[in-house]
């Protein structure tokens, strides 16, 4: 059961969705300590409250195309600690692989016309907070479509099954839930994953993280 009260700055220029956000969350046990209607003001609050998470829309005033997200990859850079979860109607792929270059933790990507119900939306920012990652399944796809193609392509199709849930945020035991199959037969795609990208355990490194990060394209 999730009990602990969040600190949340919310980035939204649309006033009237906005303020039903902060009502909703607020009854779900989040604590709004800021909002903001354009980047500039999203960046202000964020060094002002420091919060476990902020939300941020991505097209924002006054041209409305990415002001949100590059403040989100701003925030990123400047303040690691702070939670991101982008909730918008629009995929902006190459931003997206900037906010996510430097590591997946503590980053999420939500759509708002996906999302069905508050509580997922609120299981979501608590993931974020506590150093999760909650991607949209329609986020992975674009992102692994516009990404480096290599790698991706050595995979079986079940293994590219295995890698979307794990971008989502799944363990393995709600993996095979969701696919049907054992949790060992999850265990063995993973580690077939692990393989093909190169990714050798170490005791400091979340190669789950590195799974999903390293087919995303942001070099150039």
């Amino acid at each position: 059961m999730i009990d602990r009260r969040l600190r949340v700055v919310l980035a939204e220029d649309s006033v009237v969705l906005r303020d039903g956000m902060v009502e909703l969350l607020e009854v779900r046990g989040c604590e709004v300590v800021a909002t903001a209607g354009t980047a500039d003001g999203l960046l202000a609050a964020v060094a002002e409250h420091r919060p476990d998470v902020a939300v941020v829309d991505i097209r924002m005033p006054p041209t409305h195309t990415d002001e949100g997200i590059r403040a989100a990859v701003e925030i990123r850079g400047r303040m690691p600690e702070v939670g991101i979860l982008v909730f918008s109607q629009h995929v902006e792929t190459v931003w997206a692989s900037r906010l996510l270059a430097g590591g997946a933790s503590g980053v999420g990507y939500l759509l708002k016309e996906r999302v069905a119900r508050t509580s997922e939306f609120v299981d979501a920012l608590h993931r974020v907070a506590d150093g999760g990652t909650a991607l949209d399944p329609e986020v992975v796809d674009r992102l692994m479509r516009g990404g480096r193609r290599s790698r991706v392509e050595a995979l079986t199709p079940r293994e590219r099954e295995v890698l979307e849930l794990m971008a989502q945020g799944h363990s393995n035991r709600s993996i095979a839930g969701l696919l049907v199959v054992s949790e060992r037969a999850v265990e063995k795609h993973v580690a077939a994953v692990f393989t093909k990208f190169d990714l050798r355990a170490t005791d400091a490194d979340n190669r789950r993280v590195k799974a999903v990060l390293a087919y995303l394209a942001d070099e150039g």
